[in-house]
């Protein structure tokens, strides 16, 4: 068997001078039959044409929707990214992108196992497990043929054996002294290695290793919600209510044949970010096994998209089954890892057809609401299913869509403060970002020395990303990166250098408020993935790294943000702002801390102890407004400090909290340090800052208060 892992995108396949298959599907393996092979040399053939004049002898009907460069892709399954995006440019490559391999599968193998939790004890520490077999028998009597599967891990182990009387068949699996698969911040991702073994009369014809988690997943949603909250998009892994902190997982390279090469840097990042989670955006291809056995390993929750985006698909018979073949066998690749969370059918279809003007019902959509969902019927149920991200379901759609559970904020990308994100009702936020300008030494690799300042020329508008050297669709990129620049600080950079620090700073500011806001009221939001880690091209984005792995201010900010146990203000409200304590790690967590202002010489504003409650946020503190001007606050906290004790009443808090889950006192008693620090080898320290004030903020003042607090982490300027 000849098995093409990724072939882009139109082939014909010859071998020996024989066609032996054909492909026009750039997003699964191929595997074609090796007839014909022969001894010594054999000469293989892939001959590709080319993406575009394939698509034009495709018809599409009218009522397509397309982004303006993308309508070739509605005919193709092809990375849609690759004719033309906002973030990534034109390049519509052919070749062979993933590896391709000679085969000699064994007469009679396993073909098929899919090994499930169909439910969970978590105080026996018990689970009932269901393997789906599907194995390739000779033509005989089955009466011979046994099926092992075992799993071990730490050792905890399972076992079930059985003989055959079909080729294809569940088989159930009691698993006792169990360790759990959990998520990051939950618990340790305990994975089991597992072996299928087939015999025939006692003899081991295949087997097949791979690793496996037991746990359960599960999504509470409502279709609508109110301001009051009266609604939910919640995710339970293990039963537990889980919050969700990603990112949107972009395309790595614009050439896919170079993601693997920058896999590995990038998937670190994930994790020093600190996310929990990673949303696979259906504009991409597919990942690789290797993201996958990453995210089980680290328990990174995954979100993952079919690739369609942002455009109304044909619903025509030759489009439906290049999509269901698609689909199946991309289930069955990755249907194995327990970091698997959640199928969406797509990404932003549902609102292309409002886009589009024709003013259809997302609902009349067969491929989202009825061929994907079958295939899922068919080979894996165990898992959530969204049509769409965000879903407009019959409900949202005749309410207008404008109260959805779930969603993406984008909007006006004016003040990140502003109504549009300060006043969302959204439950989850599964995209949401803000533009960061690259440092002036990335600049200076992709733009040429005559045209990196001032923006708005034709190479800053290519890598913006226009698809022309003028004007086009994505133009507007550049000016609303320099407006948010102008909107913070109330005017125009003078030079390259400031523009980057102030572009980043808005960017970090952004995307702070955005984490912590819905971190703050922890339940009544339940996650947000926002937009991006990494770009996959040098440009102008809202990606918090640069092509050239260059980390933006707002990759610190954001980490900062993101840890388990984290000390944040929510915004003002009667003079006060609230200190809140947010805990997303299954134990409870006793600390001191204290707050200085670095706008006043380090005067403390806050301090004292606190407990913060498993799985939870609640208010530790109230500091009063600073009057006479802005301030920048400096949070800090000792985890396990001498003196760090508090005890949280039942749905209650004592001192200066609120309700459910922190307890705390607050005092304002002079300058002062980290308190309690106590020297214990088991104390965890954390910071944060809050900046309080409104627009515009003075530059060098606020790069004075980075440099006072340690937070002065520039790359490449």
């Amino acid at each position: 068997v000849l098995l093409f892992e990724g072939i882009d995108t139109v082939a014909e396949v010859f071998l020996n001078g024989e066609r032996v298959g054909a492909s026009d599907n750039m997003l699964v393996e191929h595997a074609f039959p090796a007839r014909g092979l022969r001894a010594g040399a054999n000469g293989l053939v892939v001959h590709i044409l080319p993406a575009a004049v394939e698509a034009r002898k495709r018809d599409l009907p009218a009522g397509c929707h397309a982004l303006a460069y993308n309508y070739d892709s509605l005919a193709l399954r092809k990375a849609p990214h690759m004719f033309g995006w906002d973030i990534m440019p034109r390049i519509l490559s052919a070749g062979l992108w993933r590896s391709a391999s000679l085969l000699a599968p064994p007469a009679e193998r396993i073909e098929e196992i899919f090994l499930f939790t169909r439910s969970i004890d978590a105080k026996r520490k018990s689970a009932v497990l269901k393997a789906w077999f599907k194995v390739r028998a000779g033509a005989g009597d089955i009466g011979g043929y046994r099926l092992k599967i075992s799993g071990a891990c730490a050792g905890s182990e399972f076992s079930c054996e059985q003989r055959l009387w079909s080729a294809a068949g569940h088989m159930e699996i009691r698993a006792e002294n169990c360790l759990f698969w959990q998520h990051r911040n939950a618990g340790e991702a305990s994975l089991y290695q597992v072996r299928a073994e087939l015999f025939r009369d006692g003899a081991l014809l295949d087997e097949y290793s791979f690793r496996f988690g037991i746990r359960t997943v599960a999504l509470e949603r409502t279709s609508i919600t109110d301001a009051a909250g009266s609604g939910e998009f919640c995710f339970y892994v293990n039963g537990e209510k889980t919050f969700v902190l990603g990112t949107n997982w972009v395309p790595l390279d614009a050439f896919h044949s170079r993601d693997g090469e920058r896999l590995a840097p990038s998937l670190a990042l994930l994790l020093d970010s600190g996310c929990n989670a990673v949303r696979c955006w259906g504009g991409n291809v597919y990942e690789s096994d290797a993201f996958f056995d990453f995210c089980d390993e680290h328990g990174i929750l995954v979100w993952q998209d079919f690739a369609m985006a942002c455009a109304v698909y044909p619903q025509t018979p030759e489009f439906a089954g290049m999509l269901r073949a698609e689909a199946e066998k991309t289930v069955k690749r990755l249907r194995n890892h327990p970091s698997l969370l959640i199928w969406a059918g797509d990404n932003e279809c549902d609102q292309a057809r409002e886009w589009s003007g024709n003013g259809m019902d997302p609902n009349r959509n067969a491929l989202t609401r009825e061929l994907l969902p079958d295939v899922l019927a068919a080979h894996d149920w165990t898992r959530p299913y969204l049509p769409s991200s965000p879903y407009i379901d019959g409900a949202a759609f005749a309410d207008g869509g404008e109260r959805m559970s779930e969603t993406h904020l984008w909007g006006p990308r004016d003040y990140f403060k502003g109504p549009y994100y300060a006043e969302s009702i959204a439950h989850f936020a599964s995209e949401t970002g803000y533009h960061g300008c690259p440092s002036p030494l990335s600049v200076r690799q992709f733009i040429s020395g005559g045209k990196q300042w001032p923006p708005g020329n034709d190479e800053w508008n290519v890598h913006a990303a226009g698809m022309t050297a003028a004007g086009g669709p994505y133009a507007y990129r550049i000016p609303l990166m320099a407006g948010q620049v102008r909107t913070l600080f109330g005017g125009d950079a003078g030079n390259l250098e400031d523009f980057a620090r102030m572009s980043q700073i808005s960017q970090a500011e952004a995307m702070k408020f955005f984490i912590e806001r819905f971190r703050t009221v922890k339940w009544r939001r339940t996650g947000i993935i926002w937009w991006n880690l990494i770009d996959g091209w040098p440009q102008f984005s809202d990606a918090i790294v640069d092509y050239y792995f260059r980390k933006k201010l707002a990759y610190f900010c954001i980490r900062r943000s993101q840890q388990p146990l984290c000390l944040m203000c929510a915004e003002p409200a009667r003079g006060l702002l609230p200190l809140v304590a947010v805990n997303d790690r299954p134990s409870d967590a006793a600390f001191r801390y204290v707050v200085t202002d670095c706008f006043r010489q380090g005067e403390t504003v806050a301090e004292g102890c606190g407990e913060a409650r498993a799985n939870s946020a609640a208010p530790l503190a109230e500091i009063p407004v600073p009057a006479g001007g802005p301030a920048f606050l400096l949070i800090e906290w000792t985890e396990g400090a001498q003196g760090a004790t508090g005890t949280a009443g039942a749905g209650g808090a004592t001192g200066a909290g609120g309700a459910g889950g922190a307890t705390g006192t607050k005092s304002a008693t002079g300058a002062g340090g980290a308190a309690g620090a106590g020297g214990a080898e088991s104390e965890k320290k954390g910071r944060n800052h809050y900046y309080c004030g409104a627009q515009p903020i003075s530059l060098p003042r606020y790069l004075e208060a980075l440099r006072l607090c340690g937070f002065d982490e520039w790359e490449g300027f």
